[in-house]
């Protein structure tokens, strides 16, 4: 992108933003204009697709409403989202999950969700290290995978 342009825009990037990726499970709360009254509207689905960079950026969000597919492309910069908040994190692997199109019911939904159990394991091992004093013990230090 032109540098220029790219500092002009650089105040109106959003960077609180919860990092999210294709796959993740979102709730996207957005502002909501009637007539003089504003509202905070939440649309929750899969992420399809994420496309361009900087002020430009956008991505797909895909849900299912009384069986019918229905996607929307959320600008991320946009002032009218509010936040964003990851349901679910996925582990996808391609970057577009177009394929979700062609899916009908829970298979619309059926995308390969992170393992965090082992993760997590780890992380409260090394905290109750950390706050007894003691080394951890190294059969505790990654839980049995079946």
């Amino acid at each position: 992108m032109n540098p220029i342009i790219q500092e002009i825009t650089a105040g109106q990037v959003k960077k609180d933003l919860a990092p999210f990726k294709v796959g993740d499970g979102v709730r996207v709360h957005t502002k909501v204009r009637e007539g003089d009254k504003e509202r905070v509207q939440v649309y929750a689905g899969i992420v399809i697709a994420r496309k361009g960079h900087g002020i430009h950026e956008s991505f797909t969000v895909r849900r299912l409403s009384y069986g019918e597919g229905v996607e929307r492309v959320f600008p991320v910069n946009s002032p009218n989202i509010e936040k964003i908040e990851v349901e679910r994190e996925s582990e996808p692997m391609k970057a577009r999950l177009y394929y979700l199109r062609r899916r009908t019911g829970k298979a619309a939904m059926a995308i390969k969700e992170k393992d965090r159990a082992a993760e997590i394991h780890a992380r409260n091992v090394a905290e109750k290290a950390a706050a007894g004093g003691e080394s951890p013990n190294p059969d505790e230090a990654a839980p049995a995978v079946s």
